[in-house]
């Protein structure tokens, strides 16, 4: 499979071996999505994104997409394409509604069924009471999960999901991030489910109040603080003992209830502005906490991550830095403990609670 600018993915896909006959064992594979975008991108000379853009998403009234590229520009198919939460919930309601959208059938209803009905089991010597309790044994479609409760879904990594219910005419969109994706959905067959009903319930509350209620949720800042580090520190730079995340320099600069965070690497300099008892939004190129940063290129061809920062004292000698990427799911947290003329700092996320992965502290000095 030739595509303009060879890609190294396609010849490592290529390579591996395939040890099972086709079709015989349940592998998830994110790679053989990839390659299905691919081989789209081959056949049409679009990528996926720009292809999908006139057949679906103009239609469905879906804007400012984006999805992540492999080195030769051909998006990566099984993951990183990022669109609105409203956007999801339409893709799983023309799901539901067997491809048609507003009087047109955008996808053929016969391809819709096919696509959502069982083609493999996952784990078939798994016991009844384990497979029955599980919403990730109820077999696998055509990149769909079946769920329990005669459902499909899409989902992705820490619990995004599109949850469609035919038999209650109903889907379910969640973006969250989540430890435990399988308890996160059993709350919607504990809840959500038994409130359905066969007749329309009647209206408790507007429109325009509950949009009013959703204006009003925020998420709460730290607290205002303040430690007398701030003036020795301000204004200063502190280089960073060689380390596996190329980080060269750390630079502090307090003023007006912000503190100017410089970073430096070994190829690019971020800044960052955090508030003080508040969220300070704005626009970084330093790449957020992923599962996939370990990999070369990550959210390559995405635009510069939308943030909101903000930091607190811990006491007078430990300063966390709190930046919340909010595209996506997670936070990354920064904490910084001063001694005289030295710094450590702990990188760390909102979600790699395993401590076998976590990086060793940064140590520097002014």
């Amino acid at each position: 499979l030739a595509v303009t600018g060879e890609s190294p993915w396609i010849s490592s896909f290529m390579r591996l071996p395939i040890v099972n006959k086709p079709g015989t064992k349940f592998l998830y594979n994110s790679l053989g999505s990839y390659m299905l975008s691919a081989i789209v991108q081959k056949v049409t000379g679009e990528r996926v994104v720009d292809y999908l853009r006139p057949r679906l998403f103009e239609p469905l009234g879906i804007e400012g997409m984006d999805w992540e590229i492999d080195p030769a520009g051909i998006n990566s198919g099984g993951w990183g394409l990022r669109v609105k939460t409203e956007d999801m919930a339409k893709v799983g309601q023309l799901y539901l509604q067997k491809g048609k959208w507003n009087g047109r059938q955008i996808l053929p209803a016969a391809w819709i069924e096919e696509a959502t009905t069982k083609k493999i089991d996952q784990a078939p010597d798994l016991p009844a009471a384990q497979r029955d309790s599980s919403d990730w044994t109820q077999g696998y479609a055509y990149q769909i999960w079946r769920s329990r409760n005669n459902s499909y879904r899409a989902d992705g990594a820490f619990g995004q999901y599109i949850l469609v219910l035919p038999e209650k005419d109903a889907v379910i969109v969640i973006t969250s991030e989540s430890p435990n994706m399988q308890d996160e959905i059993n709350i919607v067959w504990k809840y959500l489910l038994p409130a359905f009903k066969e007749k329309a319930l009647p209206c408790s509350r507007s429109t325009a109040e509950l949009k009013e209620i959703l204006s009003r949720l925020t998420l709460r800042a730290p607290a205002k603080s303040s430690s007398p580090l701030e003036k020795s520190i301000s204004g200063k730079t502190f280089s960073i003992e060689p380390n596996d995340m190329k980080i060269g320099t750390l630079a502090f600069n307090f003023k007006d209830n912000t503190c100017f965070v410089s970073l430096k690497t070994d190829t690019a300099t971020h800044e960052i502005q955090l508030g003080n008892g508040e969220w300070k939004p704005g626009v970084t190129n330093k790449k957020g906490p992923s599962l996939v940063a370990r990999a070369k290129g990550y959210f390559a061809g995405l635009p510069p991550p939308k943030i909101a920062s903000s930091y607190q004292w811990k006491d007078d000698n430990t300063l966390e830095l709190k930046i919340r990427y909010i595209e996506s799911p997670h936070t990354e947290i920064i904490v910084c403990h001063f001694d005289g003329n030295d710094i450590t700092a702990d990188f760390g996320n909102s979600f790699d609670k395993n401590l076998a992965n976590k990086k060793p502290p940064l140590k520097g000095r002014m």
